[in-house]
């Protein structure tokens, strides 16, 4: 008799790139994948704690299940109850397993309810690529993990301590995982990571350059992208290594956190506003018309309104196609939680709808920069709505109308840009 798991993922693409693993473990042991939470006989919770924002969303979530299914076995693991056992503990779960133990929750829920008759269950710890790709579901895009562990000890960022130090995904496994992937059907190809940009430094000598050329060279009609880095640690010979490989999407997610030099220093970020420029102005000379998306930081401890000031003239400045506005959240054990010069929640609210309104506006202009021109879309899904939806390789949302039931899915068109808004632009396909 097969279980029936819901999972429930909060945070990064590091973690819903684990919570499927999870779930192919899971499912090479025949038991099911549930979306209705009524059903459940297990639920897998993985958490994420950058916020005490996170925290809540946890805690009601929990609730939820409580509430809707309290005879599901809830399994919590993530962030949160790595860095934050004690408080993890007052949930009311049943499983608490650390980032470490990921890969053994299929085990430990096996021991937890004694099932000795799930005769199909068989775990491996240890997964070869070739068997992981085999477990990565059916979406167009994935995710590939190729990192973990963060050592930049930024003030505000509880992660270093729930992540651990670095690790690298070795380059042959890297390449069998996407070669994989590839022939599952994948059109695209997201690699990922805690500090993405660290990549390498356990190998060697190896970078993130050399992954990404690993994975850019394997056969087929594919796409690659690549998920949030940071600043300092892209070099001018990684820009024209990377501006040689076609199959590279031209959009960087570059974290800013602050466009103001003293609040950054005061963040312990590894680089200033004007490093980031020259960044931008480099990466968009090798890749005209690439997208710079980005992360920015609110109401940090000591934030004055001229340095407020500061970081909403420079994201101006800088023209993002996209960006993650979100207030400062205190998070205990980190250095920021003790500054002096906190925000009132009232204070940081509006500093970030005054960011978000520069960014809508920034995010408006690039994509209306794209009107008339005609763009590589892989489309994505449908549904129920009136119009087939995608993402050109700058990242940008493309909306065509449906003349009819055809699915586009898994399909890359050229599509012409009709119009334009902040957040999609629409099209027509070019025939």
């Amino acid at each position: 008799m097969p279980l029936r798991i819901y999972y429930m993922t909060f945070g990064c693409k590091v973690n819903q790139y684990e919570t499927d693993k999870i779930a192919g473990q899971f499912a090479a042991g025949g038991h099911l994948r549930t979306d209705e939470l009524s059903e459940a006989d297990v639920c897998v919770i993985n958490s994420c704690t950058v916020t005490s924002q996170a925290d809540t969303k946890l805690s009601h979530f929990v609730n939820r299940v409580k509430r809707e299914n309290p005879k599901c076995i809830t399994v919590l693991t993530g962030c949160y109850p790595t860095a934050f056992r004690a408080e993890a503990g007052k949930l009311g779960c049943d499983m608490y397993i650390s980032n470490k133990d990921k890969q053994k929750i299929p085990q430990i829920v096996y021991d937890y309810i004694d099932v000795s008759y799930y005769a199909a269950a068989s775990i491996y710890y240890d997964l070869s690529p070739a068997e992981q790709v085999q477990t990565a579901g059916q979406r167009t895009r994935a995710y590939i993990k190729i990192q973990d562990g963060c050592t930049l000890f930024c003030t505000y960022c509880i992660i270093p301590y729930a992540r651990g130090k670095l690790r690298s995904k070795p380059l042959d496994d890297i390449e069998a995982e996407v070669r994989g992937l590839i022939a599952e059907g994948y059109r695209e190809i997201i690699l990922t990571g805690i500090n993405l940009c660290c990549y390498g430094r356990d190998l060697g000598g190896k970078r993130l350059i050399d992954a990404i050329e690993r994975v850019c060279s394997v056969e087929g009609d594919f796409r690659v992208r690549l998920s949030s880095m940071e600043p300092e640690m892209i070099s001018d010979k990684d820009i024209a290594r990377m501006a040689a490989l076609p199959k590279l999407c031209p959009h960087f997610h570059l974290s800013l956190q602050s466009g103001c030099d003293r609040t950054l220093r005061d963040m312990n970020r590894h680089y200033d506003t004007a490093r980031y420029l020259e960044l931008c102005e480099k990466l968009r000379t090798a890749f005209p018309g690439c997208a710079i998306t980005t992360d920015i930081m609110v109401g940090f401890p000591g934030e004055t309104e001229q340095d407020f000031a500061e970081s909403l003239a420079f994201a101006e400045r800088v023209g993002f196609a996209q960006a993650h506005i979100f207030p400062y959240s205190r998070r205990s054990g980190t250095k920021a939680d003790t500054m002096p010069g906190q925000l009132t929640k009232s204070e940081k609210s509006v500093r970030a709808a005054a960011m978000a309104k520069v960014c809508k506006g920034t995010a408006l202009r690039y994509n209306e920069s794209f009107a008339g021109r005609t763009v590589e879309v892989l489309f994505e899904r449908e549904g129920d709505k009136p119009y087939h939806t995608g993402h050109s390789r700058e990242y940008i949302e493309v909306r065509v109308p449906r003349s009819d039931n055809e699915t586009w899915r898994r399909q890359i068109k050229q599509i012409r840009i009709t119009g334009a808004e902040s957040d999609h632009c629409t099209g027509e396909e070019v025939l």
